[in-house]
């Protein structure tokens, strides 16, 4: 009997991270999630059931990461949606939504991969996570550059670390828990926005990206690529 997969989901306690975990579990194979809240922990892994284990984590601190690693099993996966930043305009001069953003979204996955290191399998797959800003940014200078960022670290990782493949997801706006968590009159003009944005005329679902994220991590012929799911949003 071939041995359950698992794979580690930092950012699996809620939106397209545990999205994915459901599909994982869905299909016999195991994960390993991480979270910032102990209460959306618990009912994540409620909901996973007993093919899910996990861990409360901030992505930002790498002890923590060290300290989440060593409790995993060989690790056939990793995926890296968890980060907590804040955007604003170049002409603020804000560290929190300029450095502060790096340090959380594009550091926190860097250092997420070089601590799942020695527990990933030598045919592992891992998945980072950018945004659409990266190919058509609309304001927010640093929060594009952060994903360009991402996507080029994809590319570095893929070749450094063969045959580990390491591809990056790149989202565009989804009806996803946090934004559902925004009051009606932030987040209902946003999704407006977005449908005159992009070709398919509505935002994601949560559902749709774990599909993309469960693309790059099975397909074995992908690395070094980013996947823009975002409904063409980069065509126009």
């Amino acid at each position: 009997m071939q041995t359950k997969r698992t794979y580690a989901i930092i950012g699996g306690t809620s939106g397209i991270g545990l999205a994915l975990a459901q599909k994982l579990v869905a299909r016999d194979d195991r994960v390993l999630i991480a979270g910032r809240s102990p209460e959306r922990l618990k009912e994540a892994l409620r909901v996973l059931g007993s093919s899910a284990s996990g861990y409360t984590l901030n992505i930002t601190h790498r002890p923590s990461l060290s300290t989440f690693f060593a409790q995993a099993p060989a690790l056939s996966g990793l995926f890296t949606p968890a980060a907590s930043y804040k955007t604003a305009d170049f002409s603020d001069g804000d560290l929190e939504s300029s450095e502060g953003l790096f340090h959380a979204k594009f550091w926190g996955q860097y250092w997420a991969v070089h601590a799942a290191l020695p527990y990933l399998a030598p045919d592992a797959s891992v998945v980072l996570m950018s945004g659409a800003a990266s190919a058509r940014p609309l304001g927010a200078p640093a929060y594009a550059a952060c994903n360009s960022a991402l996507e080029g670290l994809a590319r570095g990782l893929a070749f450094e670390l063969s045959p580990i493949r390491v591809n990056c997801l790149s989202p565009g706006t989804t009806d996803s828990t946090l934004w559902r968590n925004r009051p009606a009159n932030v987040r209902e003009p946003a999704f407006a926005a977005w449908q005159a944005l992009n070709l398919v005329g509505r935002p994601a679902s949560e559902e749709e990206q774990a599909h993309a994220a469960l693309f790059l991590l099975d397909n074995g012929n992908m690395t070094g690529s980013t996947l823009f799911c975002d409904g063409g949003y980069t065509f126009r």
